[in-house]
């Protein structure tokens, strides 16, 4: 269970992740999505860039560029339009395609070894957001769908390639360096659309503050040094926490209802995710290993 405390701090970021809708909701109901992805990314990558002061060289300008679109500037504007068009439960359950087709990736492209309990914990885990999200009311979108599975592909890539492009450089100065190319690219975005910024009041403020420094600088290097220590495949699963995290606080700050199902469904999730990391086998190895200890004699080492 050596990679426990990498988990835990990796888990941080889809857990916070999972308050980005209701802090939307809350904080900034009327602004557009477009334009809060971008005060999301690209002030946050700013900032970290002046306190990194270090900049790409070489191919790494390119690759930060592809990293930063996959990322954040395509990933973005798919979840926002996924959002749109889809009812909540059924554009958790699109997303949370993603760390399957991420272990599919990472075994074409990383070389990572292919084990069926992974695949079998990645379908687990969609059941168990299906459970948590879905609504027999729910209506499918083309669209929305489509714009659903480029999103949860973009962010596979990006993982994966996030993980096979490992620069020489702290986790926080290629986290700058990504949201800020993301940042960027959203930009001619935002033009084309005309996205009017949000509403100068200190409930947008806060909202901004929240997405962009905690939603943004901390999960985002949280995130990209899981991804560099653990493996791909390994830190994918833990993006099930996110919709888990998201049902949680609309219980617990809007009193949301629970019912049996997403009770379940939650524990489905949490399995499958120390099902996906290893750490169901790691907790049986240790435990086996205490019941040996504990069995021998005293005296004897």
């Amino acid at each position: 269970m050596k990679k426990s405390p990498d988990l835990l701090l990796t888990a941080l970021a889809p857990a916070i992740w999972g308050s980005s809708y209701i802090t939307a909701t809350t904080f900034l109901p009327d602004a557009d999505p477009i334009m809060v992805s971008l005060l999301r990314a690209l002030p946050a990558g700013l900032l970290l860039l002046l306190l990194t002061r270090q900049l790409p060289s070489g191919i790494w300008w390119l690759r930060v560029a592809i990293l930063g679109f996959l990322n954040f500037s395509l990933f973005f504007i798919c979840l926002f339009i996924a959002a749109y068009l889809l009812p909540g439960g059924i554009a958790a359950i699109v997303g949370a395609v993603q760390p399957l087709l991420v272990i599919v990736l990472a075994a074409a492209f990383l070389g990572a070894p292919v084990r069926l309990l992974q695949y079998f914990a990645a379908l687990l885990g969609i059941v168990g957001v299906a459970m948590l999200m879905l609504s027999p009311s729910a209506e499918l979108d083309p669209w929305g769908l489509l714009a659903g599975l480029l999103g949860a592909g973009s962010m596979a890539c990006g993982i994966v390639l996030t993980r096979k492009w490992q620069p020489p450089v702290s986790a926080l100065t290629f986290t700058a360096w990504q949201l800020t190319a993301g940042g960027v690219l959203l930009i001619p975005v935002v033009l084309i659309s005309g996205a009017p910024l949000p509403p100068a009041t200190a409930d947008s403020l806060v909202g901004l503050v929240w997405l962009s420094l905690v939603g943004g600088v901390i999960t985002y290097t949280l995130w990209f040094r899981g991804i560099g220590k653990l493996g791909a495949h390994i830190a994918a699963p833990l993006s099930f926490l996110s919709p888990t995290s998201a049902v949680l606080l609309g219980w617990a700050i809007n009193g949301e209802a629970l019912n049996a199902l997403q009770l379940l469904g939650m524990a489905i999730v949490l399995f499958s995710v120390m099902l996906g990391s290893g750490q169901v086998s790691a907790l049986r190895s240790w435990l086996k290993s205490r019941q040996i200890l504990q069995a021998q004699p005293e005296g004897r080492p």
